[in-house]
């Protein structure tokens, strides 16, 4: 929706561009042909539609979710529910169960997750949060504000800063140098940020020795930036999703393709653009201003698209065993894991996986639902937590009625298995799937 509003307001206020209808020809034309987790091969666009026809009923826009029922609600043990809301905690606490770090900097982390508010700043004192932890840890100030600086880094950029100075200055150091303006807007924040919400032009030209077209130019790069970085993540209610990726079995491959709807068809109107060159020189430099801004969203539209298709093919590639077998086959898998695999950046790829959804045979789920740590098996590999939590919904839904499996007894079951986990974790994703105790579900018997 956010992305719909951003294009209305270009395609009203800009005359060379021009929304084009097709999303029915869209695999027919081509621009979104669907990749391959292995070897290219094309398949048919009908493909997408064929596997939509062989789920159970029409296409399901809900996601799996942990909530225990007794009992599989078909035969995978799949249970649908509708998209939970995620607050700003959540996403960040998502990032920071996937980010290596010690126990000690982790609990520390997670002190100042806590502590931001719901714009995405951080008021708590260091030595507040050093206090709140001192339990577990002994640590100081200056340990609790290194945490800080990582947890800034995260998704959205900025979060956990104690100033708009400081949350603008992270979010400008992560754009590329080579973006026009970064020397400039970087000046302009860290020592002039007074004068620039005065909007006193003159002065800030005459300080930094500036031309007019550069300060706007380092202005405009400012006003894109996020003041509020937690403001976009506050808790919403439950909403029905569209897949924004499919991922489809073909001729024994498993291939990966756009939704219709999911790339914005936009294009250049080439009556304006062929008035350019008979325009006056004023009319003609505003046209060619508004040429080269929808070609830049045009080609930044495309980045989005094959960013999206990149990240869902890797996901793919990685869980093919969950596709194949289900949730107790879900392979660990991390944000540096896709991010290394597609040459991007972490940040890049939480960003790419939040509120995007694929499209399976086994499901709708958002991208984030393909991540997950990793616990040590007696092999020597490593199962995801996803793939734990699915073992132990199966060994409740299985057991006798009267003899329910304390947490004890399931985790003894999960060491036979090879899995090397503790009763203490078995218990929190019992309670985290809404699981009742032995006890209760004894009771309930």
């Amino acid at each position: 929706m956010e992305l719909e509003l951003e294009l209305a307001v270009a395609l009203e206020s800009n005359p060379l561009l021009d929304m084009t209808d097709g999303d029915a020809d869209f695999d027919e034309s081509g621009e979104s042909e669907p990749a391959d987790v292995g070897e290219t091969d094309a398949s048919p666009a009908e493909s997408a539609s064929e596997s939509s026809a062989d789920d159970d009923g029409p296409l399901d826009l809900s996601l799996e979710h942990n909530e225990y029922r007794g009992t599989p609600t078909d035969e995978d043990g799949m249970e649908p529910q509708d998209a939970e809301a995620e607050d700003l905690r959540d996403h960040l606490l998502w990032q920071l169960n996937l980010t290596p770090m010690s126990p000690r900097d982790r609990t520390i982390a997670t002190a100042i997750i806590e502590a931001v508010d719901d714009d995405g700043y951080l008021t708590e004192p260091g030595e507040a949060l050093a206090q709140s932890v001192s339990q577990l840890f002994s640590v100081s100030a200056d340990e609790v504000e290194a945490v800080r600086h990582r947890v800034q880094r995260f998704d959205p950029l900025g979060v956990a800063s104690r100033t708009l100075r400081e949350c603008l200055l992270v979010q400008l150091e992560a754009c590329s140098r080579d973006t026009p303006a970064i020397a400039l807007a970087e000046v302009l924040v860290d020592q002039h940020l007074d004068q620039l919400a005065r909007n006193d032009r003159g002065k800030l030209c005459q300080k930094l020795r500036a031309s007019a077209d550069e300060l706007d130019g380092a202005i405009t790069l400012i006003r894109s930036l996020n003041p509020k970085p937690g403001a976009g993540h506050s808790a919403a209610p439950a909403e029905y999703v569209a897949p924004d990726a499919y991922a489809i079995k073909h001729n024994g491959r498993w291939q990966v393709s756009l939704s219709p709807g999911c790339q914005p068809r936009l294009s250049i109107n080439q009556h304006y653009a062929a008035l350019i060159a008979r325009a006056k020189r004023d009319d003609a430099n505003y046209l060619r201003s508004q040429l080269q801004e929808a070609r830049w969203l045009i080609k930044s539209l495309q980045t989005r698209a094959d960013t999206l298709l990149k990240v869902a093919t890797a996901i793919v590639r990685a869980q093919e065993a969950y596709l194949e077998f289900g949730p107790e086959a879900m392979r660990p898998l991390v944000l540096k894991d896709v991010a290394d695999e597609i040459g991007m950046h972490e940040s890049t790829v939480s960003r790419v996986t939040t509120r995007k959804y694929l499209h399976t045979p086994r499901g709708t789920f958002e991208f984030k639902y393909f991540f997950s740590s990793g616990v040590t098996t007696i092999d020597g590999g490593a199962a995801s937590a996803t793939a734990i939590q699915a073992m132990i919904r199966k060994l409740v839904a299985d057991e006798r009625p009267e003899r329910p499996l304390s947490d004890q007894a399931l985790t003894s079951e999960l060491n036979n298995r090879g899995i090397n986990v503790a009763r203490r974790t078995v218990a929190k994703y019992r309670e985290a799937m809404n699981i009742p105790s032995s006890n209760d579900r004894a009771r309930l018997s």
